[in-house]
């Protein structure tokens, strides 16, 4: 059985926001808050999505989409569920879901050190435009810009 076999990606609702947030607290230096994230569930201008394994939400992306660009805010994989294909699949959702919403392209930063997410969304097809320097705080870091061209 292979790893996306075992989980499924889907609309985040009210009842991820707990994991969501707990995720976001595990991983990110400048986590968001679980009242921000119960804001963005069905916004017209959000796009979120979860990735459950055995009930359990183990991954989700986010972004907001304005004009014709879908600007991802986050994609995070709980630490125990890597390298099975999670993020790569969420990235992917999200792609189909931003382009039957009109959208045109997909952006995101990046931390330049995060090679492999780099290396993720470069086999994705993204590609490179610019750096936003000092982008990241805790610790302070540049930003890689990459969008996907719809």
């Amino acid at each position: 059985m292979t790893a996306l076999t075992e989980h499924s990606v889907t609309d985040m609702e009210q009842r991820h926001v707990t994991d969501v947030a707990e995720l976001e607290n595990i991983i990110f230096s400048s986590p968001w808050s679980e009242k921000s994230l119960a804001e963005c569930v069905g916004g017209k201008n959000t796009l979120f999505l979860v990735c459950e394994k055995d009930g359990r939400t183990v991954g989700y992306v986010g972004c907001y989409t304005v004009c014709d660009d879908a600007a991802i805010t986050n994609v995070a994989v709980h630490p125990d569920h890597r390298r099975q294909g999670i993020a790569k699949a969420l990235v992917k959702a999200l792609i189909s879901r931003a382009s039957e919403r009109g959208c045109a392209q997909v952006s995101l930063e990046v931390r330049v050190s995060n090679a492999s997410a780099i290396a993720l969304y470069e086999k994705l097809g993204f590609r490179s435009v610019g750096i936003r320097r000092g982008f990241y705080s805790k610790p302070r870091e540049d930003a890689l810009i990459m969008i996907y061209e719809i």
